[in-house]
């Protein structure tokens, strides 16, 4: 890949003027053969190779930031499903059969969570392994680690039920790991038991964690068609069809499209997404670039880059400021998800152009609390979640980062997730919820979290229950477009 002077120059002026940067190399790791039936074997094995191999990922990154002069604000990594190495455990084997078949029956009859027949002894199994991966990911200097996660969209197994009733214990006594559980596909359907029950993690997450915000929860996304290569946290993991290790990057510019839409404020929709659209070429060129010097260094093969406009909490490096610069006066009016339609779709479009190894999500990101406007359109009461949630149709996510109140009912947020794996399971896209009930606080408190999660204000929910639709059992089953073979 060769550069000439002129974009060199126009990518320096997009640095140190704009706030152009790479937001994280990540680091895929496989796991699979560190399964042991002995925890203390398992743990060893874990923690050995995810030294071995990165070891040297955080002094490449700053190495890299050093010789190119472009930032590289996380270094992180994912690993295989944890879900899919517990099973291996003999405390997780000596589980009943027949309570993992209640869980996937269609006429489940648990009242909530705390029915799973999980013991005392495997949770702390999976606690400890948990406690591995952190300890692990603080020795190699990483920010987070992603991937104690489960794919339960069709189903459980003993050690996906293991995992998703440690996640309040694994999310409150550590600080780097991150989950994420699938719920939906568009080839498989919703497993409408597993959204039930995270409703009630999450409220148990959300209590275990309250003297913090309840943040517990912000390490955690619960998803409709995961993918396997997403280098952004907390939804990260090493999918099962990934090399035994490899380099992903996750590039952001929204303060670089910013600016130049507020330059363009008299062009027509059509010259506005090429100009997006060329943007997004050259951010995705710039982190190609450092997604290869990466592997190169690391001598790990190169996976993939991904094109979001991931925002932080300055000011100016907003998706919601994007949009107003369109011409919307607040983000959340009329106009809001029309404008992020063209947003997203000129990113990809550019990303595409740039890369033939464009992956994860690609798109554009709409955090509440990670961004400034958004927050600010919260404030106003304009932004709301009933309008986040059609905006998730066309972006790259889904709804991220909504504090709610306390006292929002387990079936309310497990409504929510039902709603949004929807979008996604329809429209076959990948879309998640990651939502904080913010325990004692109500609507319109603030909430501090610091660092790039920023902060945020608690938003309303609708006060009409779903308790009843939630209460039953089974699937939703595949819509008929998951028919194609």
């Amino acid at each position: 890949m060769s550069f000439t002077i002129e974009e060199i120059l126009e990518t320096k002026r997009m640095i140190s003027e704009q706030g152009l940067d790479v937001r994280t190399i990540t680091l895929g790791i496989n796991l699979l053969d560190c399964i042991d039936k002995s925890l203390e074997i398992m743990q060893e094995n874990i923690h050995n190779k995810i030294i071995s191999i990165a070891q040297d990922l955080s002094g490449v990154a700053t190495s890299i930031e050093e010789d190119y002069g472009i930032p590289i604000i996380n270094r992180r990594i994912t690993v295989t499903p944890i879900s899919l190495l517990l099973g291996g455990l003999k405390a997780i084997q000596d589980m009943s059969l027949s309570s993992i078949q209640s869980f996937n029956d269609p006429l489940f009859h648990g009242e909530n969570s705390k029915d799973l027949l999980v013991s005392e002894e495997a949770i702390s199994n999976c606690l400890s392994i948990a406690q591995t991966l952190d300890s692990a990911a603080k020795q190699v200097n990483i920010d987070f680690l992603g991937g104690f996660s489960a794919l339960v969209h069709k189903g459980f197994t003993r050690s996906d039920l293991c995992l998703i009733q440690s996640l309040p214990f694994v999310l409150s006594k550590t600080d780097r790991v991150c989950s994420s559980i699938n719920v939906a596909s568009t080839k498989s359907g919703m497993n409408m038991n597993a959204v039930r029950i995270m409703g009630d993690k999450i409220h148990e997450i959300a209590e275990m964690s309250k003297d913090n915000n309840s943040i517990g929860c912000a390490k955690l996304v619960v998803f409709s068609n995961a993918v396997e290569d997403n280098p952004f946290m907390a939804g990260g993991f090493h999918g099962i069809g990934e090399s035994e290790c490899c380099i992903n990057v996750g590039v952001s510019g929204p303060g670089v499209i910013r600016n130049l839409v507020q330059n363009q404020q008299n062009v027509d929709f059509e010259t506005l997404a090429e100009i997006i659209k060329k943007t997004a070429f050259k951010i995705t060129r710039m982190g190609q670039l450092v997604a290869q010097q990466a592997a190169k260094r690391l001598k790990i093969p190169f996976g993939i880059v991904d094109v979001s406009l991931a925002p932080t909490s300055r000011p100016f490096d907003s998706v919601a400021g994007i949009l107003e610069e369109m011409g919307i006066e607040t983000t959340g009016g009329p106009g809001t998800t029309a404008a992020l339609a063209l947003l997203t779709d000129a990113v990809k479009k550019g990303g595409l152009m740039a890369s033939s190894y464009v992956g994860g999500l690609s798109g554009a990101f709409i955090p509440v609390s990670e961004d400034f406007q958004m927050t600010e359109a919260a404030r106003k009461k304009i932004l709301s979640i009933e309008k986040l949630e059609a905006m998730t149709s066309v972006c790259s996510v889904g709804l991220d980062m909504i504090c709610v109140p306390g006292s929002t009912p387990p079936s309310s947020i497990s409504g929510i997730i039902a709603d949004e794996a929807a979008i996604g399971m329809i429209n076959n896209k990948t879309t998640g919820v990651r939502i904080i009930p913010v325990i004692g606080k109500d609507v319109g408190d603030e909430i501090e979290f610091g660092g790039l999660l920023g902060r945020s204000i608690v938003m309303p929910v609708k006060k009409s229950s779903c308790e009843a639709f939630i209460r039953r059992k089974g699937r939703i089953p595949a819509p008929v477009h998951s028919q194609r073979n």
